[in-house]
């Protein structure tokens, strides 16, 4: 398994970064910590003309206490998210679920930005980010924005980023409490199904990942935790999902986990 010839960048600032990808068209891809792009081109199932490895720029990592939240460095990776006193104390939900992402090889590698700008339909930090109400933030050409945890998951490995755009940060509220759950064969594969539940008074937030071609913010059953609990919004949980049926199970089981894990998070997030 050798991947397509390609050319290598290392630069020095996001300014450079950009640049580079500004310059190659659609042909150039961000390297992160590597874990899931470097497997693909092997398997070429990617074949970038070139890469840009953001690693070694120093603005891209850290973790600081802002007024309201937290702002994570895109290339802060999953091990020091986990470990972090800021995370764990402010947003403890983040901090649990980087700790249980892949094994210690890959929580030392992997990156925040780099999980959310590959947007896999079983990834953990998706479902989590929508149930925080989460945000990035990005660079390129035109500037930085900032874009919205709803509108960054697209579709199958798909986010809004821009082909010359790099994801800098992730900025999440302080929120106290939260539940992730997911269903896995073993514990440093993806999930099959994962629930990420965050409840504020009578209302919940529900991410839910594994059951389509992208993470997804459950609404009907946030709208049935108001008025039924935990029992109505799991009775709720499929609603709208796409699951497909593949070797790890079928559709109609994925949506029945997506209904157990969400009754169970919920359960746990309140307490």
């Amino acid at each position: 398994m050798i991947p397509h010839a390609f050319e290598y960048e290392r630069p020095e600032t996001v300014a450079e970064a950009v640049g580079l990808l500004a310059g190659s068209g659609d042909g150039a891809r961000v390297l992160a910590g590597g874990h899931s792009l470097l497997p693909m081109m092997k398997l070429r199932l990617a074949s970038p003309g070139m890469l840009v490895d953001i690693g070694r720029i120093p603005e891209l990592r850290g973790i600081r206490e802002t007024a309201d939240g937290i702002a994570i460095g895109a290339m802060t990776t999953h091990a020091e998210v986990a470990a972090s006193e800021i995370v764990r104390r402010d947003c403890p939900l983040l901090a649990a679920a980087a700790a249980g992402i892949g094994d210690m090889q890959v929580r030392a590698r992997g990156t925040i930005g780099g999980a959310l700008a590959q947007a896999d339909s079983h990834a953990d930090l998706p479902a989590v980010l929508l149930a925080l109400d989460g945000e990035v933030t990005t660079e390129g050409p035109s500037g930085s924005r900032t874009i919205a945890a709803g509108d960054l998951f697209v579709g199958y490995l798909t986010t809004s980023l821009a082909p010359d755009e790099i994801l800098t940060g992730v900025r999440v509220r302080k929120t106290a409490g939260g539940a992730y759950l997911k269903f896995n064969r073993r514990a440093q594969d993806w999930a099959i199904v994962g629930v990420a539940a965050i409840v504020d008074g009578p209302g919940a937030r529900i991410g839910i990942t594994g059951a389509g071609p992208k993470a997804i913010r459950a609404t009907a059953a946030e709208e049935a935790f108001a008025s039924g609990g935990a029992e109505a919004a799991a009775a709720h949980a499929a609603d709208g999902l796409r699951p497909v049926s593949d070797t790890a199970g079928s559709d109609e089981y994925r949506k029945h986990l997506a209904g157990v894990l969400t009754r169970r998070a919920l359960e746990q997030a309140a307490g």
